[in-house]
């Protein structure tokens, strides 16, 4: 917002409204003094739960550019990065840039400016919840913080897959991977072809941005936007977390990041990596491995399809020990549908990435186990393989649990692997 030195002396020249906010900066010894941590924490968090806005620190509310002393530039930086991190729940990460602006005598002054992007989440600072009406922040009525909290999660019209990511832009689509859904004989513009896709939709402001569900497809990696959207992955020596006595106790750690059709084949990899596999030699050799890996291909895919990516600062993980393992998926279980009903029922909660999935051609030499061509049939019938297949390999029978109503965990026992003969 107000990307060149002109555009922002001119919004400054016409003084604060719903988009500028200007601050003269004090220091107390090594310290800011001004703007106070949670006044600038309120003014921050009111920008990205409305349509975004930009603080300028260095010039006062008189429109007069003070300037932060060279030498304090990184401390005033510090102060601002930590307090968004420590003061701002979820955290921002706004854009801090440095650049110099003449002050009334002509002289070139630094200053620091603060873009806040409007976020997909709904942000509470030391105050409490703000928004921004004209030059002011105010702090948001009941009936208010409701619809907003509506709009900005996935209940809402629009589902949260398919609402816009603010700073996003089509280029930051990587072509090879939305291209990869895209029909040979179709010839519409990359705009048009997206918004099909509902890979692309315009925001407010009319501007053709990508989705929620185009960024998790077709961005290298996600998590410039959605920073939770990876898969944390560990496996471990014994049957705890940290059995005592065990110094090593992680065998293999690893965050799977990309798209996630490619999150899911590489957890794949990790689990086939790290699970025990017997060769038994009773009647010809054959290898007896701990997990059915069409199952655990099929929990994966389900837990990157169906979990709420609405929820901020929760993430996939998996957990592999001696003798499980185990999957936890942010999100409760959508409608009403309950653990029991899992196996006979479906409920999308992501509409668009489960459509998109179900266009992804799972490459060479993971179709074997998958026993499909694509990452997705929309069947409805991984739950049951889930099941089926892991209590056929280890004679224990899988099982789902809802943990605070918000974390959907799968816990797959392992097979034993004990030689007959």
């Amino acid at each position: 917002m107000f990307d060149n030195v002109a555009d922002l002396l001119e919004k400054i020249r016409l003084g604060e409204d719903s988009f500028l906010e200007l601050k003269e900066v004090r220091f107390a010894g090594q310290r800011v003094n001004a703007p106070h941590r949670d006044a600038l924490a309120d003014e921050l968090a009111a920008f990205a739960n409305g349509r975004g806005g930009v603080c300028v620190l260095g010039v006062d509310d008189s429109r007069e550019v003070l300037g932060v002393p060279l030498e304090r530039l990184d401390l005033v930086e510090d102060f601002v990065r930590q307090l968004c991190l420590d003061s701002i729940s979820p955290p921002l990460a706004p854009v801090i840039e440095r650049l110099t602006l003449p002050s009334s005598t002509g002289e070139q002054l630094p200053v620091l400016k603060v873009d806040v992007p409007k976020s997909l989440f709904v942000h509470k600072s030391p105050g409490g919840y703000f928004h921004r009406v004209g030059s002011a922040k105010r702090e948001m009525a009941p009936d208010y913080l409701a619809r907003l909290f509506q709009q900005r999660s996935q209940v809402r019209i629009i589902r949260f897959d398919e609402q816009p990511v603010p700073g996003a832009t089509l280029d930051d689509l990587a072509d090879p991977l939305w291209l990869r859904f895209a029909s040979t004989r179709i010839q519409d513009a990359r705009d048009v072809l997206l918004d099909k896709l509902a890979m692309a939709r315009p925001d407010a402001d009319g501007t053709t941005r990508p989705t929620i569900a185009g960024v998790l497809l077709a961005s290298p990696d996600p998590r410039r936007w959605l920073p939770n959207a990876f898969i944390q992955a560990v496996a471990y020596r014994g049957t705890d977390v940290r059995p005592q006595g065990a110094a090593a106790y992680q065998l293999d750690a690893q965050d799977i990041t990309g798209p996630l059709d490619a999150q899911v084949l590489a957890a794949c990899h990790f689990v086939r990596k790290n699970m025990q596999v017997f060769a038994s030699k009773q009647t010809g050799r054959h290898d007896l491995p701990q997990y059915d890996l069409t199952a655990v291909f099929e929990a994966l895919v389900n837990a990157v399809a169906h979990r709420d990516y609405s929820i901020h600062g929760a993430k996939i993980r998996l957990r592999m020990f001696a003798d499980r393992l185990a999957l936890y998926s942010p999100g409760g279980i959508p409608n009403t549908m309950t653990v029991e009903s899992l196996p006979y029922r479906q409920a999308v909660r992501n509409e668009a990435i489960t459509s998109l999935l179900a266009k992804c051609v799972v490459p060479d030499g993971y179709d074997g186990f998958t026993g499909r061509r694509a990452m997705m049939d929309k069947r409805g019938e991984g739950v049951q393989i889930i099941l089926d297949n892991s209590e056929r390999l280890s004679g224990k029978r899988p099982v789902f649990s809802l943990v605070d109503e918000s974390e959907l965990v799968l816990v797959i026992p392992a097979a034993r692997l004990v030689e007959a003969g």
